[in-house]
């Protein structure tokens, strides 16, 4: 195929793509012949770096600030260099905003630039129905469900009849975790033969579509689901990512240690115990697939099991020694924290569905009960190997969660996932690029920070500055006299603080908090401020979902939003709406959370100060992260708040105020 950014010599020694990337993004070149158009050097330059690592099959680690335009720049050489060269790009992102963002807006850009090619997002296979499944489910609906859950079963089947190719993220309700369970795409049922071409089923079409696909969005979590899923396929050689000669772009990259460390490591919760011991008999309601089929040892053993499991938590949470009954993690540093009572009889039970799938006459149900013991004895084996703390290099720790704080689960994650990442991304000769607004730390323009925490030891490493004027669209506020948090007054004087801040831009303010609690709190003391001024008050985690708290705060330009974590990253409010960024705390992470806790502990015993080369980096990142939320496009105008004294006080305070934009800055008090 030609493309139409080719030159007129062909494609036989003509210009290089980095070349022809130059050309595109210039005053002169395709990009420019659309009125949108707006020429900057600096999206220019990244789409030329990226050309040059795809051409070359090496890695790029690229920081590009907001405003750089780094969607496109990565999208045009990518998809370019995929036609031309008969290979698939695979987009991976964090957030699913920016995939739809990816999708439904850049893409089509692109269309127009290089001309037709196939995209196709996927998601993970949980989000799609599965119409044999969903049949299945009906056709022994009164021994698997309750008269509640048929009723749900039946709402179901009408969303996904006026609603074929949507996703659960899609419908109107959510439904309940155990039914959807039995009708959502699974490996064991949702197969290429079970759902064939015209059988109406959603995730196998995706998948047939993803075999012809020049351009696969995926999250990262998917990503590396299907990494290291045999069962997913088909999957690549040791060369290569997911398919033979495919290469990989990595958006939102700031994310990657952590969604790697969650991915390497051991998850078993007690809810997921009981749950998939429910499907096969649930003794509150009589139902399940034992129930179907009369197995009357199976709903002996089931009934059993489900004591066990209960035993087995209580005895390993109270060996754990958790901060008081709020307290949600407890580390485990040696093997044996209580003795494996739960392992026999799961295995008891996932026989007895073995046995049974494999003398089922409903092909449904065989897959069903298979399935089902597959999954017990994988978590039989999860839950030996967190007791025998297998993982060498791993951090071993107890959660608590829930309304009543009573479900315990175990968790395991590497504590250095470099090495691993290395082997995965930077070795050998493989095209990948990891980008984000945000990698670099302080002065570290080649990003030395990040590339150590990925195992990006010898990649290309470049920074981007945004093409914003910040001396003219931002004005950055600091607090000096703030009392320390723990003393009496230091509530009051955040109070006086926001509120004279938010007078100042009339609302239109992310309040952005380190503390779920003094959040809740502050909110509750400003609810009549707020009320008196005619000001919108949302607050995170009151009963709207993030998504919707986010269009009602674009819908109403005076409101006030106060977020935790997830405001600080990943939301993107352009336009008047959002005029004030107010960041009551420098985001430490907490360091006594196991995962922290045991990177620190790692990087002490290599004689570093855990301090200076991990909790200050990690919270510089973090802070860049909140900042960026203020100025989206060259038109915004605002200020940038911080009430956290320790920027000025502190030594390590100018690692952060080096790494905030260069605009003018008041000293307040």
């Amino acid at each position: 195929m030609i493309s139409i950014l080719e030159a007129s010599e062909g494609t036989l020694g003509g210009p290089s793509l980095a070349e022809r990337m130059h050309l595109a993004f210039s005053t002169e070149g395709k990009l420019a012949q659309s009125p949108q158009f707006e020429y900057r050097p600096q999206q220019q330059r990244m789409a030329q770096l990226v050309a040059g690592a795809l051409e070359k099959n090496k890695p790029l680690v690229v920081e590009a600030a907001t405003g750089v335009g780094k969607s496109l720049a990565y999208l045009v050489p990518a998809v370019e260099y995929a036609l031309e060269q008969g290979r698939k790009a695979i987009i991976c992102t964090h957030t699913i905003n920016l995939q739809e963002q990816l999708i439904h807006k850049d893409i089509p850009i692109v269309k127009k630039i290089v001309g037709p090619f196939h995209a196709e997002l996927l998601k993970g296979r949980s989000n799609y129905l599965c119409p044999t499944r969903l049949k299945n489910a009906y056709s022994h609906s009164g021994d698997l469900f309750s008269s509640s859950e048929t009723a749900e079963l039946q709402l179901i089947e009408d969303f996904f009849r006026d609603n074929p190719s949507a996703t659960l993220s899609e419908m109107d309700f959510t439904p309940g975790a155990r039914v959807w369970s039995l009708v959502c795409s699974e490996p064991h049922a949702c197969t290429p033969r079970r759902c064939p071409p015209g059988s109406g089923c959603v995730y196998q079409d995706v998948r047939r579509r993803m075999a012809d696909a020049d351009v696969l969005v995926l999250n990262h979590t998917l990503f590396f689901t299907l990494l290291a899923s045999a069962d997913e396929g088909p999957l690549a050689d040791d060369t290569n990512f997911i398919f033979p000669r495919d290469f990989v772009i990595l958006d939102e990259a700031h994310t990657i240690e952590n969604i790697a460390a969650k991915a390497f490591g051991i998850h078993v919760s007690e809810s997921n115990i009981r749950f998939e011991l429910g499907r096969l008999y649930n003794p509150k309601t009589r139902k399940g697939f034992f129930q179907s089929l009369g197995e009357q040892d199976g709903i002996r053993e089931v009934s059993q099991s489900i004591g066990m499991v209960e035993s087995f938590f209580r005895t390993a949470e109270n060996a754990c020694k958790f901060t008081g009954p709020y307290g949600k993690e407890f580390r485990i540093r040696e093997p044996g924290l209580t003795e494996d009572t739960l392992s026999l009889p799961l295995q008891r039970v996932a026989r007895i569905a073995q046995k049974s799938g494999d003398a089922a006459k409903s092909e449904g149900q065989k897959l069903e009960l298979l399935d089902i013991a597959k999954r017990l004895a994988n978590l039989r084996v999860a839950i030996s190997a967190f007791l025998d703390q297998s993982e060498e290099g791993h951090v071993y720790w107890a959660e608590r969660s829930g309304g009543d704080n009573k479900v315990v689960s175990f968790h395991s994650a590497p504590i250095d996932v470099a090495p691993k990442l290395e082997s995965i991304f930077f070795t050998g000769t493989k095209a990948c690029v990891f980008t984000s607004a945000t990698l670099g730390v302080g002065d570290d323009v080649k990003l030395k920070y990040f590339r150590n925490r990925v195992g990006a030891y010898k990649a290309q490493a470049e920074t981007i500055e945004s093409p914003f004027d910040f001396k003219k669209q931002m004005k950055l506020y600091l607090v000096k006299r703030m009392p320390e948090p723990g003393r009496p007054e230091y509530q009051d004087a955040m109070v006086e603080q926001i509120e004279y801040f938010l007078g100042l831009s009339k609302g239109r303010a992310f309040v952005l908090f380190t503390s779920y609690s003094q959040m809740t709190a502050l909110a509750d003391r400003m609810e009549d401020f707020c009320l008196d001024h005619g000001w919108r008050l949302l607050v995170q985690g009151r009963g709207m979902p993030r998504h919707q708290m986010l269009h009602e705060f674009k819908k109403d330009t005076h409101s006030i939003l106060f977020g935790t974590d997830s405001f600080w990253t990943g939301v993107d409010v352009p336009g008047e709406a959002l005029s004030n960024v107010i960041i009551t705390r420098l985001p430490f992470a907490v360091p006594d959370h196991p995962v922290t806790a045991s990177r620190m502990e790692y990087l002490e015993e290599q004689g570093l100060n855990s301090f200076s080369e991990y909790s200050v980096p990690e919270a510089i990142l973090k802070l860049r992260q909140g900042v960026g939320r203020l100025i989206r496009t060259q038109s915004d105008k605002g200020m940038v708040v911080i009430l956290d004294n320790r920027i000025l006080t502190k030594p390590y305070g100018r690692a952060f105020m080096a790494s905030l934009p260069d605009c003018p800055t008041e000293i307040v008090g």
